[in-house]
C-alpha cells in the first residue's frame, strides 16, 4: 500500500496505477510507534473506494489489539463496501514496541497463539452468519449473530503469517492463506539463518503445513501459500532498482544471496526464480516490496 500522503488525489491515482499495472492486492501493515501512521481498516476502505478490482489486505493485524466481535463487524462492512475485495491478515503479535507504547501485556507466545486461534474461530463463525455462543479461555460470546453478511462466502479469506511450527500448524488448521516467514534472530548461527532463507527451509515449512492440514481433516491443496520477498534488485538497460526489507539490516553480508526470497536480475530472470519456487514448493503468492513501477515488469512476466 502506498504511504498515505497529501495530496490525496495523487495517492488515489497511485493506487489506480498499481491496479492498471496488473497487481492483485495491496497490503497495509499494522504497527504503532516508530512513526507508523496508517490505520489499516480506514486506509483499506479508502483504497477500495479508489479502485475497481484491486484487492485490499492487512499484512497483518496484531490480534491482541482487536476484539474479534468488533473486527468482524469492520471487515464484514468493508467486504460489502468493496464488493468482496477484502483479505484479512491476522497474526499473534511479535513486535515488542507495539506492546510497550500501548501498555498491552506482551504475553508468552503460547498464550498469544491460543488467543489468535480463538479469534479466528469466532471470526469464521460470525462471517458465516451463525448465532455464536463461545466460552473460551480468552473470549466469551453469548447469542451473537454475525451481521452484516460479507459478500465473500463463507467469509473473506483469512491469511495467517508465521515461521515457527506452532504458528504454521495453526494457519494450516484455520487459515485460507499461509504467509511463510523465515525465523530470523541475532542469536542464530549463520548456517541456521541460511537454512531459514533457503528453498530447503521453505520446503520443510510447507511439509509442516501440509501435515497439519491433513491432521485437521483439511485438503492441503486448498491452502494458498505465500511468501514475502526480502530483497529485490531489478535491473534493466537504464537503471537498477533495489529495495530491501528492514529485517535484513543486521544480517551478515551475502548470507541471503542465494535465497529464493532475494530476487536479483532482470524481470525475466526474477520471474523464472518465482516460477521455480512455485514448482518446488507450491508457493504461488508473492508479496513484492519496493516501487511498483520497478517491479511491475516481473508481474507482467508472471501474468
Amino acid at each position: 500500500m502506498p504511504v498515505l500522503r497529501r495530496p490525496l488525489a495523487t495517492w488515489r491515482e497511485r493506487l489506480r496505477q498499481i491496479e492498471d499495472l496488473g497487481f492483485h492486492t495491496v497490503t497495509v501493515s499494522d504497527h504503532l510507534g516508530d512513526g507508523w501512521t496508517m490505520d489499516p481498516l480506514l486506509t483499506m476502505a479508502s483504497a477500495a473506494e479508489a479502485t475497481t478490482n484491486l484487492r485490499v489486505a492487512t499484512g497483518v493485524l496484531c490480534n491482541d489489539f482487536y476484539h474479534p466481535v468488533h473486527l468482524h463487524r469492520s471487515i464484514s462492512n468493508l467486504d460489502v463496501l468493496s464488493e468482496g475485495r477484502v483479505t484479512l491478515g491476522l497474526g499473534a503479535g511479535y513486535r515488542l514496541i507495539d506492546y510497550d507504547v500501548t501498555g498491552v501485556p506482551f504475553d508468552p507466545a503460547p498464550v498469544r497463539i491460543a488467543r489468535l486461534a480463538e479469534s479466528i474461530t469466532i471470526l469464521k463463525r460470525l462471517f458465516a452468519g451463525e448465532r455464536v455462543d463461545f466460552d473460551g479461555e480468552h473470549f466469551h460470546l453469548k447469542g451473537l449473530t454475525g451481521a452484516p453478511p460479507p459478500v465473500q462466502q463463507p467469509g473473506p479469506p483469512i491469511m495467517v503469517g508465521g515461521g515457527g511450527k506452532r504458528m504454521l500448524e495453526l494457519a494450516a488448521r484455520l487459515a485460507d492463506i499461509v504467509n511463510i516467514n523465515p525465523r530470523l534472530s541475532k542469536d542464530l548461527s549463520v548456517d541456521r539463518i541460511e537454512h531459514e532463507l533457503s528453498t530447503e527451509g521453505l520446503r520443510a515449512k510447507v511439509d509442516t503445513i501440509r501435515e497439519a492440514a491433513m491432521a485437521a481433516g483439511r485438503d492441503p491443496d486448498e491452502l494458498r501459500l505465500q511468501v514475502s520477498m526480502l530483497d529485490v534488485r531489478v535491473q534493466d538497460r537504464d537503471a537498477e532498482h533495489h529495495w530491501s526489507s528492514g529485517l535484513l539490516g543486521w544480517l551478515p553480508e551475502g548470507v541471503y544471496d542465494k535465497s529464493p526470497l532475494a530476487l536479483d536480475g532482470d524481470a525475466e530472470r526474477c520471474a523464472d526464480v518465482l516460477l521455480g519456487l512455485r514448482e518446488e514448493t507450491g508457493i504461488s503468492e508473492i508479496h513484492l516490496g519496493g516501487n511498483p513501477l520497478a517491479v511491475a515488469p516481473i508481474v507482467n512476466k508472471l501474468r
